[in-house]
C-alpha cells in the first residue's frame, strides 16, 4: 500500500497537479456589499476570504477594496419531457453578478457575470432523491462559484 500510495504522489507531482492552497489577495481588506448578505453564497464567500487571509471591515472607508455583490439568482427549468408530458430533465441556474473597486472608483474587477450550470435527469417516482440531487448540484454551483470569484480576486488590480 505504502508502494501503491508513494508512485500515486511521484506521478501527481510529475503531472505539475498540486492541491488549491490560499490565494496571494493584491489587497488586505475589503468591504462586503451585498443586498441580502444573508444568503448562503455570501457566507461562503465571506468565509473564503477570511481562509485567505482577507480582512472583511464595517466600513467601505477602512477597505482597499469594495465588493458590491450586484445580485444572485438560482433557478430551475425544464429541460426536457418524455412523451407521456412528464419532465425528464431540469436545468439549474445560478449566476451572480459583481464588481469590485477601491475608495478611488477604479475597478478592480469590472462589472461581470458569472454564471453556474448543471441539468439532471428527473423521476417522479424518486422525489425524495431527486431533492436531495438537486440540492447538492446547487451547494456544488454555490461552492464552484466562490472559488471562482476568489480566483479573480486573486488576480485582480486597479483599471
Amino acid at each position: 500500500m505504502r508502494i501503491f500510495l508513494l508512485l500515486t504522489a511521484l506521478l501527481l507531482a510529475g503531472c505539475g497537479f498540486h492541491l488549491r492552497g490560499q490565494v496571494v489577495m493584491p489587497f488586505d481588506t475589503m468591504y462586503l456589499e451585498a443586498t441580502n448578505p444573508g444568503t448562503l453564497f455570501v457566507l461562503d464567500l465571506r468565509r473564503s476570504l477570511a481562509i485567505n487571509n482577507i480582512e472583511l471591515v464595517d466600513a467601505k472607508e477602512d477597505a482597499d477594496v469594495v465588493l458590491d455583490i450586484v445580485f444572485e439568482i438560482a433557478d430551475k427549468q425544464v429541460l426536457s419531457l418524455g412523451a407521456d408530458g412528464r419532465v425528464n430533465e431540469f436545468r439549474l441556474n445560478y449566476r451572480v453578478s459583481l464588481r469590485a473597486y477601491d475608495l478611488k472608483q477604479q475597478d478592480w474587477l469590472p462589472a461581470e457575470e458569472f454564471t453556474q450550470r448543471r441539468d439532471y435527469s428527473y423521476d417522479d417516482t424518486q422525489i425524495l432523491a431527486k431533492e436531495a440531487e438537486e440540492a447538492l448540484l446547487q451547494k456544488s454551483m454555490r461552492t464552484e462559484m466562490v472559488q471562482q470569484i476568489i480566483r479573480r480576486l486573486g488576480n485582480a488590480k486597479p483599471q
